[in-house]
């Protein structure tokens, strides 16, 4: 299937029986892009893509990338179904998807490449025990310096960049680029810091992920 197939039109709340299907584009460890269709995987948070985490020894990897490759791979040439749950704050819509029969998030968490988000869901907080006691991935690090969780991540870089910019709660960087594509950058963003914002061009400054979206800009994607 090289398209995409929505089944049930998509309004203000999303039922349990819409099936999202095709082939996406990754955008970073827990979220898939099918067209302009965005899906944040359900019961999983993925370090972010510029985010790294502590070795054993003392040295840190890239844990954000490899969530990223990760889902990448397991996405890779296949057709990918998602079951809507639900719409975040930030408009994304909820899934729980697969590909050829395995569910992505459970296979992200049992590989020590995500948390079980267990704000939001407990479905994967077996498979999260599992990762945990076997050492793997996030979970790699002595447990006196445990990874930052992706949430807590968020929120620091949140902060930062807010006050480097001095624009209170608006950190998110709108920019244009040489093709014209209207393109967002999350403060968490590996980009983030080396963008610039040309506002006597048409850049501009977002609040929230949900505005950026409605006024037809994208997320930056992996690659």
């Amino acid at each position: 299937m090289s398209g995409f197939l929505v089944q049930f039109f998509f309004v203000s709340a999303v039922s349990a029986s819409t099936l999202i299907s095709g082939r996406p584009q990754v955008t970073d460890g827990d979220t898939l892009n099918f067209g302009a269709v965005s899906i944040r995987l359900h019961g999983i948070d993925a370090p972010e893509a510029g985010q790294n985490c502590p070795r054993p020894e003392g040295a840190s990897w890239a844990c954000g990338t490899a969530a990223t490759e990760a889902l990448a791979a397991l996405v890779a040439g296949q057709d990918i179904r998602c079951e809507a749950l639900d719409r975040d704050r930030f408009d994304r819509v909820i899934a729980r998807c697969e590909a050829g029969g395995r569910d992505l998030g459970q296979a992200l968490v049992e590989s020590g490449l995500a948390w079980a988000y267990t704000r939001y869901s407990d479905a994967y907080t077996a498979d999260e025990a599992r990762a945990k006691a076997a050492g793997l991935g996030i979970w790699s690090a002595p447990s006196q310096t445990p990874a930052q969780t992706a949430w807590d991540y968020r929120s620091g870089r949140w902060s930062e960049a807010a006050g480097d910019v001095s624009l209170e709660d608006c950190p998110i960087k709108g920019n244009i680029s040489k093709s014209g594509e209207r393109i967002y950058h999350m403060p968490w963003s590996p980009a983030w810091a080396k963008t610039s914002i040309r506002e006597d061009q048409g850049e501009r400054w977002f609040c929230d992920e949900a505005e950026a979206r409605a006024a037809g800009w994208r997320p930056a994607r992996w690659k």
